[in-house]
């Protein structure tokens, strides 16, 4: 099953589902007016929900129409926790042997992740706003998960039992407003601006056999301003799967319906695969050369991230986002 938020004069849209192909799309207000109060009594709105994408899916679901990414919000255009881990730890380990700084080892044993913003997502076409190029934008594709009610105390085994959508995500970062605040001792906050999410949320049981051990194993594509630059394989060197994150998160409060767990950057080892954010060729660069020589990213650049299933059929749809100058 595949659900979408159509805009529409509210601050949270109004639930869709969407048809497998992406190419049509049908108003779920029925059965729940928004993807928040569906994961809210997910057990009783789910199988409705299924039934109008199985009508769809036929062609036969009344009031059908064209789906279009560009009338989407976020799946969730707000949500009561965004919490990002980075599970890929290679990328943490460049970044910071670029700076001649060493991994501590518990970064291999202790996820690490800091809890965003969620109460204003960007949709998937949405504008990126930003002041100054001087900030140091860039992209950074991941995956993320949204849960269910997950008890306080629950083992990853459990946790992964609480997965109820996934996404892409483009959890845009100002990398060079980040070495101040981490310096402060307290964690990102204003280089970390609004988050962009795909334009489909999907079940875990569309992604068939890709779906295992808590992680989604497909390469996610990355395209800066029509050049490819990264098709990084998300189901490979991820050190932490999802079931593990959540359960890290779980460990001493509970955490509700509607929680979105990000993985972090995807990342490889195998730099053929290129990357998923400009701050890990910049590492690559420092470590070989003992200089950065890619930029990053000017107003008018654009980005588009993707997920393309083994037959090449796009599955949870494009980010598709250009960086515009913020006029107040």
């Amino acid at each position: 099953m595949k659900l979408a938020t159509i805009k529409d004069a509210t601050r949270d849209g109004q639930l869709a589902v969407v048809s497998q192909d992406l190419k049509t799309a049908a108003l779920a207000d029925g059965i729940a007016a928004t993807l928040q109060r569906a994961l809210d009594d997910w057990s009783f709105h789910a199988p409705q929900l299924q039934d109008l994408s199985d009508l769809l899916n036929q062609g036969k679901a009344k009031h059908a129409f064209e789906f279009d990414p560009y009338q989407c919000m976020a799946p969730l255009p707000r949500a009561f926790q965004w919490a990002d881990g980075s599970a890929y730890v290679n990328h943490v380990e460049l970044v910071r042997k670029a700076r001649n700084a060493e991994l501590p080892a518990s970064f291999w044993t202790d996820p690490l992740m800091y809890q965003g913003g969620s109460d204003d997502f960007l949709g998937p076409t949405d504008d990126a706003l930003f002041a100054s190029e001087d900030w140091g934008i860039d992209f950074e594709a991941e995956v993320a998960v949204i849960v269910e009610d997950v008890p306080m105390g629950a083992t990853p085994p459990q946790a992964a039992d609480q997965i109820r959508l996934l996404m892409l995500v483009n959890d845009w970062s100002l990398r060079n407003l980040v070495p101040a605040e981490l310096a402060k001792g307290f964690g990102f906050f204003q280089s970390k601006p609004a988050t962009a999410f795909s334009p489909v949320a999907v079940t875990p049981d569309e992604l068939g056999s890709a779906w295992r051990d808590a992680r989604l194993h497909l390469p996610i594509d990355c395209f800066w301003n029509g050049k490819q630059v990264g098709q990084a394989q998300a189901g490979d060197d991820m050190v932490f799967s999802f079931s593990q994150l959540i359960a890290h998160m779980a460990k001493t409060r509970r955490v509700r319906a509607g929680s979105i767990v990000g993985s972090g950057t995807v990342s490889n080892k195998d730099a053929s695969r290129g990357y998923s954010c400009i701050a890990e060729v910049r590492a690559l660069e420092m470590i070989k050369d003992g200089k950065a020589s890619t930029p990053f990213m000017k107003f008018g650049d654009r980005i588009r991230i993707e997920m393309l299933d083994a037959a090449g059929k796009s599955i949870f749809g494009a980010i598709e986002q250009e960086v515009i100058a913020n006029q107040i």
